[in-house]
């Protein structure tokens, strides 16, 4: 029985896996104490994480029915994500974990992600593309053994993630924080044509799995800009249903081209944007056409949550991986290369 803690940003999640089976998990969330800043105040968040671990630990194992004394290992993100946070949930876990008496392991963050699928729809085929999208990361990962293989990076967001475009331009469209789910729900009304909104890095000579949403953001508030110059009342639902086209475009159109490329049948979408109507439907559409097999975790795993902590660790335990020593710390900005995530903090050398 594997508990998994989640505090890299503004969710403090909790979970219990167990042979790949998500047995109970709770969530705990600041975000409406971020929303009147319009995006995370990282001290805000890393208080918050310390009120909500204990609770969001107890209320995961009452939903799975489980005491305490029933964990047989501790996973915990250990990167990346903001510092105070990352440090809150790892002081959690080497508490629970050493009162125990049982093994803790770091984990890295996006993995979380890639293993959330697994939840849903069991293990991952290997190999399979991975496209990560969220608020902070935007990703085309090819993976095999999660546990025990190198994740090959194919292509990473050269500037703003998707989820981060969408939060910038639903300031500027007045709409409010987080910026993701009002676009989606903006765009409803919306004619995705409205507005000729760029796709970046898809031309010929373009890095094909590589992303950019720092010209589509700067488009998206220039159109803003001149129909408030001119006097003309802004076509919200418009503006956010041609973002929303745009970004899922770019976003499936890479990915599928990458499965094509490596001879890849299955894509995995994950990630807080993974939640989004129009990058789920395009997707879907996009690998029905190309035979491809797609697979999307449900809404309540696609955001952070301690169940896709606890997915990693669960395959750690099962592949036999060493646990993290006991000085494991936190990295902020850790690259993902494995799931398994132990960075130690070094002294600063005395000048």
């Amino acid at each position: 029985m594997v508990l998994g803690i989640e505090s890299s940003c503004d969710e403090t999640g909790a979970g219990l896996v167990r042979d790949g089976r998500l047995l109970g998990h709770a969530v705990a969330s600041s975000m409406d104490e971020h929303a009147r800043f319009g995006g995370v105040v990282p001290e805000i968040a890393a208080r918050a994480h310390v009120h909500a671990a204990a609770p969001v630990v107890r209320a995961a194992l009452d939903d799975a029915g489980l005491a305490m004394s029933d964990i047989d290992a501790v996973a915990v993100t250990t990167g990346p994500g903001l510092s105070g946070a990352l440090q809150v949930g790892v002081a959690a876990a080497k508490g629970i974990a050493y009162s125990l008496g049982v093994p803790l392991y770091g984990v890295h963050h996006l993995a979380g992600h890639v293993a959330a699928d697994t939840l849903e729809h069991g293990p991952l085929p290997n190999p399979c593309m991975v496209l990560i999208v969220s608020g902070g990361h935007t990703s085309l990962l090819l993976v095999r053994d999660l546990a025990r293989d190198p994740i090959v990076h194919l292509g990473d967001t050269l500037d703003d993630a998707a989820g981060e475009c969408f939060d910038k331009v639903a300031r500027v469209f007045g709409l409010p924080y987080p910026g993701g789910p009002a676009v989606d729900r903006a765009a409803r009304e919306g004619d995705p044509r409205a507005v000729p909104l760029p796709r970046p890095l898809t031309g010929p000579r373009d890095d094909p799995y590589a992303f950019s949403f720092s010209g589509l953001k700067t488009a998206a508030a220039r159109w803003a800009e001149r129909h408030r110059q001119a006097g003309r009342p802004l076509p919200v639902a418009d503006g956010a249903a041609s973002l929303q086209e745009a970004v899922a475009d770019v976003l499936t159109r890479k990915a599928v081209r990458a499965c094509a490329d490596h001879g890849v049948g299955t894509l995995v979408v994950v990630g807080g944007v993974a939640a989004n109507s129009r990058v789920r439907a395009l997707a879907r559409e996009r690998c029905d056409a190309a035979g491809i097999e797609l697979r999307v975790p449900p809404l309540r795993l696609c955001t952070d949550n301690g169940a896709m902590i606890a997915a990693v660790g669960d395959l750690l335990v099962r592949a036999g991986a060493e646990p993290a020593p006991l000085d494991v710390s936190v990295d902020p900005s850790a690259p993902l290369t494995y799931a398994a995530l132990h960075p130690v903090a070094r002294p600063a050398r005395a000048a």
